[in-house]
């Protein structure tokens, strides 16, 4: 499976928003890949929802978002209106139909030899599926995230990791547990303390050598 600091596969799909080319469709945004074990799967249902619900909070932070299952796209298609009626929200994001599996395998989410067709394959079959990626600008995976078909996704912990990779690219600084934006913030190893004097002149809190810390830089 590819993993952070790789470069995400770039891939051709279809998808309920037209034919894409993975890495032309990123473009100089972020983007969050989330996988589905198949179409009409009750956890999976609420996840899209909910994402749905939240797109502005992406869109904010120049986040683009993507499903994938491997049901095709009349599927897809019948599934976004179960999701509406369901959830309040209908997805207007893409969502692509990985049908020949192409996607999965290039992202380690299922066996190579895994082929037929993929209506005749159950959830549990897929079961693997149930990944998030976020990928920079760069087109390099920044975090994977991988959950249980029992356990619907947190994305507002999606939206965390982002906004802390955002400062950290930014502004060379990582974030500690359970930081939230606003939060004091860590001045990165690789700043030396010289370099850490130009950027903060005003100092930084030094409970231990290797442990500076600064507010928030984008507060």
């Amino acid at each position: 499976m590819p993993t952070i600091g790789d470069t995400a596969p770039d891939f051709t799909a279809q998808t309920t928003q037209g034919e894409i080319s993975f890495h032309d469709w990123i473009g100089d945004s972020w983007a969050v890949i989330f996988s589905h074990p198949r179409d009409f799967t009750p956890v999976c249902t609420t996840e899209l929802g909910y994402m749905a619900k939240i797109k502005p909070d992406f869109d904010s932070r120049n986040v683009k978002i993507i499903g994938l299952s491997t049901d095709p796209l009349d599927n897809h298609e019948q599934w976004i209106a179960d999701i509406e009626e369901t959830q309040g929200a209908r997805p207007d994001y893409p969502i692509i139909a990985d049908s020949d599996f192409t996607v999965a395998k290039a992202y380690g989410m299922l066996p190579s030899d895994v082929s037929g067709d993929p209506t005749e394959r159950t959830p549990a079959d897929n079961a693997t599926l149930r990944n998030v990626f976020v990928i920079g600008p760069d087109k390099q995976i920044k975090l994977v995230l991988v959950y249980p078909m029992t356990t619907g996704r947190n994305f507002d912990e999606v939206l965390r990791v982002i906004d802390s990779l955002q400062r950290t690219s930014e502004h060379q600084v990582a974030t500690p547990a359970q930081w939230q934006p606003g939060d004091d913030v860590i001045i990165a190893g690789s700043v030396t303390n010289e370099q850490a004097q130009e950027r903060y002149p005003d100092g930084w809190e030094e409970p231990k050598p290797y442990i500076r810390v600064v507010p928030d830089p984008a507060a």
